[in-house]
């Protein structure tokens, strides 16, 4: 397991970014957090400076879906840390409904969001790991990105299969470099995003997703599912369910 100094979060201001940054500043990890709520990012802050003082929190105001920005804030980031060791993708969304329902709005922004606004990302991050020779690109996809699913996750789930799989062609583009590419696929984790979703399986607290996020993310495997009971046996049983099966589970 490789200790990186300097990790930069998208959609650091709730959720699984926010429960990561925490367990990154446990360890004793910089930070770089962005988000588009600032007033969030400033209350993290606090709270990460309050766990380990001896850390530096740098925070920005990103919209991801604003390209350049995207850019301007990932170069920022790199000029006052001097080196990023590790970039995690995690800003994303959830809206939409079934296509053809009136919903377009709703599905392409979650659809810009989630795979153009990574793209950038990507793009930004890798830039820079290419210039140092060094760092660890990180994708927070879903397990939904092994399967198509109905409803409001046809596109989200769409979204990250394209994610997963542009995750693995930017590895396979690095391979033998000293610079490392993961797919993290979180299960059903307790966060904002679907806090008004009641039935769903084996779905764990923020907590515990994020420890189990973290502890995935710094194993730096090239694929990994968390957290890992019962998801890495459970998303290739997923591969092979009926299609009946899948649209009872959305």
């Amino acid at each position: 397991m490789t200790t990186r100094q300097n990790i930069l979060i998208t959609g650091a201001s709730s959720g699984l970014g926010k429960g990561m940054a925490a367990e990154f500043a446990k360890q004793g990890s910089n930070l770089a957090l962005c988000a588009r709520r600032l007033d969030r990012l400033e209350a993290l802050r606090s709270e990460l400076l309050a766990v380990n003082p001896n850390i530096k929190v740098l925070i920005k105001s990103l919209d991801v879906n604003d390209h350049n920005a995207v850019f301007e804030v990932f170069d920022a980031f790199k000029q006052e840390m001097g080196q990023l060791d590790r970039v995690i993708i995690n800003a994303g969304m959830g809206k939409g409904a079934s296509i053809g329902t009136g919903f377009f709005n709703a599905n392409k922004q979650t659809a810009e969001t989630n795979f153009v606004a990574a793209l950038a990302q990507a793009e930004a991050a890798m830039t820079i790991f290419r210039a140092q020779n060094a760092g660890h690109l990180v994708t927070i996809s879903s397990i939904s990105a092994v399967r198509g699913f109905r409803r409001a996750m046809t596109v989200y789930a769409a979204t990250k299969a394209g994610l997963t799989s542009m995750t693995e062609g930017i590895r396979l583009d690095v391979m033998n470099t000293p610079i490392k590419v993961s797919c993290v696929h979180p299960g059903f984790i307790r966060t904002e995003i679907n806090e008004t979703v009641e039935k769903v399986p084996f779905i764990v607290d923020t907590e515990t997703g994020c420890k189990a996020l973290v502890k995935a993310i710094n194993k730096e495997k090239a694929v990994s599912y968390v957290p890992s009971w019962p998801w890495a046996l459970l998303h290739w049983i997923l591969r092979v369910a009926p299609s009946s099966t899948i649209r009872k589970m959305s």
